[in-house]
């Protein structure tokens, strides 16, 4: 590879040369693919699980994006790893996009966390250990065996998508049964008040509506 610059016992692409501009290329296509899946799942990020992403919107998504991909082109193993994970995670919101979108994001975020309130907690959790873990067997495999650099940035994407995967779910998943539980307490809040004589004044009213929660795992 042209231009590569010795750092601190790294290797890194000097800014410019071909090698950087290919790595550039390889984040904006990764990195474009998250986005589009994304998209095309949940348009107005209804459905989307990173709390700083959804927080963000699109444009500052995109500048973000492309920021990274500027950013950290200068090192092989890290475009490496970054692609890989940001493939894998398009791969994963492509299979379900067409099905989001044409149930329409709430209507689908609905249906879902239904879903899960009516799945015991060990079984929801025991399959999301057997998705996440075997990834990163797959990913860890990868990187034993791997004798370049090239194959080990490979596995530690893989391995990286895995372990994003598991924290955004159980991150929803804490934010669903937190909000349950708010839900609950208002009701009761509401039920007493209503047995003691009381009255609901608009403004308690509207507090016991409950927050759906972010949706698990886009």
């Amino acid at each position: 590879m042209d231009n590569v610059i010795s750092f601190g016992g790294r290797e890194f692409f000097s800014f410019g040369s071909r090698d950087y501009c290919l790595m550039v290329l390889l984040l904006l296509f990764s990195r474009g693919m998250d986005i589009l899946s994304t998209w095309v799942a949940t348009p107005n990020l209804v459905l989307e699980g990173n709390p700083l992403a959804k927080k963000m919107g699109w444009r500052w998504g995109i500048m973000v994006s492309v920021g990274i991909a500027f950013g950290m082109a200068f090192w092989l193993s890290t475009t490496i790893a970054v692609s890989t994970m940001s493939v894998l995670v398009a791969a994963r919101n492509f299979q379900s996009a067409w099905l989001m979108r044409s149930m329409g994001e709430d209507h689908y975020r609905e249906w879902h966390v239904t879903r899960i309130q009516e799945t015991r907690a060990t079984l929801y959790l025991f399959c999301l250990a057997g998705n996440t873990l075997l990834t990163a067997a797959v990913g860890a495999a990868i990187i034993l065996f791997s004798r370049t650099i090239i194959p080990f940035s490979i596995g530690m994407g893989v391995v990286g998508y895995a372990i994003a995967v598991a924290f955004y779910t159980m991150l929803a998943v804490w934010r669903l049964r937190r909000a349950a539980v708010h839900r609950e307490k208002r009701q009761q809040g509401a039920s007493a008040i209503l047995m003691n004589g009381g009255s609901l004044k608009a403004p308690l009213a509207d507090s016991c509506a409950c927050e759906t929660g972010d949706y698990p795992g886009k």
